[in-house]
């Protein structure tokens, strides 16, 4: 049985910082893309998702990442991804997504590089 996700988020120098925890699958994807577009438009173009709690993903819920970062380009921003748990940085490699998404393994790393983009434009 797949525990639902649990969607929580804190904000650190501007940035939003979601947490995913337990499962996002297909059915679940809805209320977590609606939440990170509001983040990324009511809050700051760039996010930071942390995947450390994240246990189970399929293909069809990669797409709410996707959603946001094309959300997040159109306000001059980006989705960086932090700390994959090992099944779902394997479905992030086997869709290839790490060749649109940069992916980090330490928070101050994903949030330097956010801060220093927001400082170049």
């Amino acid at each position: 049985m797949f525990q639902h996700t649990t969607l929580t988020y804190q904000t650190k120098q501007g940035i939003p910082i979601v947490t995913l925890s337990g499962s996002l699958i297909n059915i679940d994807t809805a209320p977590v893309r609606r939440q990170l577009i509001d983040l990324i438009e009511k809050i700051s173009p760039y996010l930071i998702i942390d995947l450390t709690q994240l246990n189970v993903i399929d293909a069809r819920a990669l797409s709410v990442f996707v959603s946001a970062l094309k959300t997040a380009q159109e306000h001059q921003g980006e989705v960086l991804l932090l700390n994959p748990t090992p099944p779902v940085r394997t479905l992030i490699e086997l869709i290839h997504l790490q060749n649109i998404f940069s992916i980090y393994i330490d928070e101050a790393a994903a949030l330097a590089h956010c801060t220093q983009s927001l400082c170049q434009t």
